[in-house]
């Protein structure tokens, strides 16, 4: 720290780094996810029916989701070992190799069959980075927190969730202005390749950071473990799945609405493709305030009632959330996905990043977040996977995919009642004592 640095100065410029690291990844994350809806049926599964081929494009789309766990294994385990800002600067830079990488495949029309296998393997390297990507990032953020404020230091790199989006979101609907054959040959392209830009600043800017203190006491008195993820499952199992369970429907709204609800809307219900994507760029500008504004709620009231809150509005507002999208009405459609994303998400992944980390030990803290986390994101990430054969299985309708929102609201909010938050001091190191082995 300089001399200059007070610590209230270090925490936020720490939550600033986080923040615009997590952005970066968020975006190449959530561009694929839009290309999937949009370019890559017809781009690399061209043989397929449109039905088929979006369940095809989906089907790699979740690759990265599946690959998320994996990655918060791994990073979970050296972030525990090492350091959390090591695994960040790794993470960051795997994340723009695989998404500039996947700007330069070429389609099916070109190389066949390595097509889609380009693509899914490149997803494959996305999903392990961002596996390892929020472990770190939040608990940078909550380790450098001032006292009783981790909630909303830790809501902040939550805040690269919605800027990530707003980000390929803009981009997109830029290149969508495209003609659909300049659009579909090199259009969807520019927003992968200009990933490059964007990692760069990220590296520069997470390279400048000081460890967590957390961290860096915890490793000076040799209390590091050395299988941090064995002792996370084994010490720790109810919170590891309970955090799973909980974070499921964060997923299930976001990825609903954002993928397969932007197909089915635009495909099926005529909806013009940019006024869905402009209702999800408001939504998102909304997310960016009331994210952190959730997370500083957390540190007067507590995580859990505002975490329960959003759940409950999530299961209610399923229903009416695609009535609203049916009546094919801008103003209704904005209202709709507005509750949905501006209000409903943010309320449980504002406290989100806080909770988790107070579920464990500092010793095992990046590894069980990050395992509660990647596995319940796993899990979220196949629900447009799901839907997606649903609304072929019913003809198009929405009531399975509301039923499903709803029914998977009620399972993370009964999941969210198993878990409670024991390790909330998140500067002292010595709750590792007789909590975990060496």
């Amino acid at each position: 720290m300089s001399a200059v640095d007070t610590p209230r100065r270090q925490s936020s410029k720490v939550a600033f780094a986080s923040l615009i690291g997590t952005t970066v990844e968020w975006y190449d994350f959530y561009i694929y996810g839009t290309a999937a809806a949009l370019v890559f049926p017809k781009l690399f599964f061209p043989a397929f029916s449109p039905g088929a081929g979006l369940l095809a494009a989906l089907s790699t789309y979740a690759v990265g989701f599946a690959a998320r766990p994996l990655g918060g294994i791994v990073f979970g385990h050296y972030g525990d070992r090492v350091g959390r800002k090591k695994m960040l600067v790794i993470s960051l830079f795997a994340m723009g190799l695989a998404t500039v990488g996947m700007g330069l495949v070429p389609g099916f029309a070109e190389i066949g069959i390595m097509a889609p296998i380009l693509i899914v393997a490149l997803r494959f390297i996305q999903g392990i980075a961002v596996g390892g990507e929020w472990g770190g990032a939040v608990l940078m953020a909550v380790e450098h927190a001032p006292p009783g404020k981790a909630g909303l230091y830790g809501s902040l790199p939550q805040v690269g969730s919605p800027l990530g989006l707003v980000l390929s979101t803009a981009a997109f609907s830029a290149v969508s202005a495209l003609p659909d054959k300049d659009f579909l040959s090199w259009g969807w392209r520019i927003p992968f390749l200009a990933s490059a830009l964007l990692i760069i600043v990220g590296l520069i800017v997470r390279l400048r950071l000081m460890e967590s203190p957390v961290f860096a006491q915890m490793q000076s008195a040799g209390a590091t473990v050395r299988l941090p993820v064995r002792d996370a499952l084994t010490k720790h199992p109810g919170s590891v799945f309970g955090a799973a369970g909980a974070f499921i429907v964060i997923n299930t709204v976001f990825y609903l609405v954002t993928v397969l609800g932007l197909s089915w809307a635009t495909s099926h219900l005529g909806i013009a493709r940019g006024t869905f994507l402009a209702a999800v760029l408001v939504a998102s500008l909304i997310m960016c305030c009331t994210v952190p504004l959730f997370g500083a709620l957390s540190d007067r009231v507590g995580r859990r009632p505002v975490f329960a809150t959003g759940a409950i509005l999530v299961a209610l507002f399923a229903f009416p959330l695609f009535w609203l999208i049916e009546t094919k009405s801008t103003p209704l459609l904005f209202l709709g996905i507005i509750v949905i994303m501006g209000i409903g998400h943010p309320l449980m992944y504002g406290p989100q990043a806080v909770l988790y980390s107070e579920m464990f030990p500092p010793a095992l803290r990046y590894s069980g977040a990050s395992l509660g986390y990647q596995i319940g994101g796993m899990l979220g990430g196949l629900v447009p996977l799901v839907a997606s054969a649903l609304l072929i299985t019913y003809d198009q309708a929405s009531w399975p995919m509301a039923a499903l929102l709803a029914a998977i609201a009620v399972i993370s909010l009964l999941s969210l009642l198993t878990i409670r938050a024991r390790y909330a001091d998140h500067t002292r190191t010595d709750h590792t004592a007789g909590e975990v082995s060496s």
